[in-house]
């Protein structure tokens, strides 16, 4: 990583008429994980004028893609189980509308959040911008240092990190989770905790509704109880339960572990490398609406709603 400063003007001037030019000419950004796809012309075709978003970030890696559908075929099959196998079946109208109506919302919900976290740009800085005028733009004063990420080639702000994956440096890189195929950062970590907690809320309703629907038909004849002959609903059930509690259990430690850390103003990636903050640190309530936006309601519990960021000076390097 090379780092310059108003300090040594003079050095910079005369790299840049002669070794650092060479330099710049050979090393070119590595090539982007992702692709950024705009939707713009797809809105236009159906008469959409006010766009919901212009642009969609989409993480190319294979695994990732791979792990993304499968979180999609587990919901798709809790959905399954719980409708057509549990309550459809059942006889009482109220316990059917009431449970599949809560259960249906909660995984529109936590599907929502997983799509708007897979497909939004978690706070990527822009390619090969660490360029003498931008640099000269900062206005850096007297002994103060602007870092360049040398497989970027970017002016790199604080506290950001370069994903190997994405190929690209985000501002409070927090880690790459492959289940959204995506990074976590700045943009998108309200979005990851609202998939951690639905997914976790439908784990823990899912086991409910399995035990109480398993513990019900052995109180009965099972003809009539089931979607399902008592073999086959036996297995479903089994599977629906170890699903909820390995993925319950996973998305709670996650979702508890990302509070954490915001409430501490420290991301996973600073917590690993122990780095000495060297920026202000907010309060937990301040680091709770940095994240979830201001002031507190209904929408911090929406995947549909914007948080507005305040950025502070440092991220101004992202020019």
């Amino acid at each position: 990583m090379e780092s310059y400063g108003e300090t040594n003007t003079d050095n910079y001037n005369d790299a840049e008429n002669g070794q650092l030019i060479q330099k710049q000419k050979k090393s070119t950004p590595v090539p982007d994980g992702i692709k950024i796809i705009d939707c713009r012309p797809i809105f236009r075709r159906f008469g959409i004028r006010n766009l919901p978003f212009r642009y969609v970030w989409f993480v190319t890696d294979a695994c990732g893609i791979v792990c993304a559908v499968l979180t999609w075929l587990l919901i798709l099959y809790s959905q399954y189980v719980v409708m057509f196998i549990m309550l459809l079946p059942n006889p009482s109208m109220t316990y059917t509308t009431f449970h599949a109506t809560v259960f249906f919302f909660l995984s529109f919900l936590a599907a929502s959040s997983h799509l708007r976290t897979m497909f939004s740009d978690p706070g990527a800085i822009p390619k090969g911008n660490a360029t003498r005028e931008n640099i000269l733009r900062l206005g850096l004063k007297e002994g103060q240092v602007v870092y360049k990420c040398p497989k970027c080639i970017s002016i790199k702000p604080e506290r950001a990190h370069h994903c190997s994956v994405c190929q690209r440096c985000i501002r409070k890189m927090d880690h790459h989770c492959p289940w959204v195929n995506n990074c976590v950062g700045e943009n998108n970590q309200k979005y990851f905790v609202l998939f951690t907690f639905y997914i976790c809320f439908i784990s823990i309703y899912s086991l409910y509704l399995s035990i109480n629907h398993f513990v019900t038909c052995l109180g009965r004849e099972w003809k009539g109880c089931s979607g399902a002959s008592p073999p086959a609903t036996t297995v479903f059930l089994i599977f629906l339960i170890f699903e909820g509690l390995l993925f319950g259990i996973f998305t709670a430690i996650m979702c508890a572990t990302q509070l954490s850390s915001i409430c501490t103003d420290e991301t996973a990636i600073e917590q690993l490398k122990k780095e000495q903050a060297t920026w202000e640190r907010k309060s937990k309530w301040l680091s709770i609406k940095a994240v979830f936006g201001h002031p507190f309601s209904w929408r911090w519990f929406s995947p549909f709603d914007q948080p507005k960021f305040v950025y502070p000076h440092s991220y101004m390097y992202s020019v």
